[in-house]
């Protein structure tokens, strides 16, 4: 069994997984748009401002993934719930990420930090000689933790 974090954005996903691609020294394997989609009988039409948002985009981190996409744009009459798309930043959820070293925590947890909120500095912890908190300037929580 593999877990696999999806992210959603709000019409900067490409942006935030070339990001991440540097940080983590991974490679976007694939990425689309909604305007790429195939058009399929009954299918809603796809207004402007979808057309180039990413439908699809996965990461590959050596054996490990990050799928993410961009919602859809809200709609005129639709809350953000459903089809009628709209941004909604994440809650009750933080990305864990582990590191072998110090040195490497603090390489991502401060690539993370860029434009981002710091929750809990990173620093040494009962538990880790390196842990710490952050939202990314993408809305992203993350958790950085080094192996005891």
């Amino acid at each position: 069994m593999q877990f696999t974090p999806y992210l959603n954005f709000d019409g900067n996903c490409a942006e935030a997984m070339a990001f991440y691609a540097k940080l983590f020294g991974g490679q976007i394997v694939h990425q689309s748009t909604f305007g790429e989609m195939p058009p399929h009988e009954g299918m809603p039409p796809l207004p402007e401002s979808a057309k180039n948002r990413v439908m699809h985009a996965m990461l590959q981190v050596g054996p490990q993934a990050i799928m993410a996409s961009d919602t859809m744009p809200a709609m005129p009459g639709q809350g953000a719930e459903g089809c009628g798309g709209g941004y909604q930043k994440p809650q009750g959820l933080w990305v864990s990420i582990g590191v072998e070293s110090v040195a490497e925590g603090k390489r991502v947890f401060d690539g993370l930090t860029q434009g981002g909120q710091v929750t809990m500095p990173f620093e040494a912890t009962f538990w880790s000689p390196g842990f710490g908190m952050v939202t990314d300037r993408f809305g992203t929580p993350w958790m950085v933790n080094v192996a005891a």
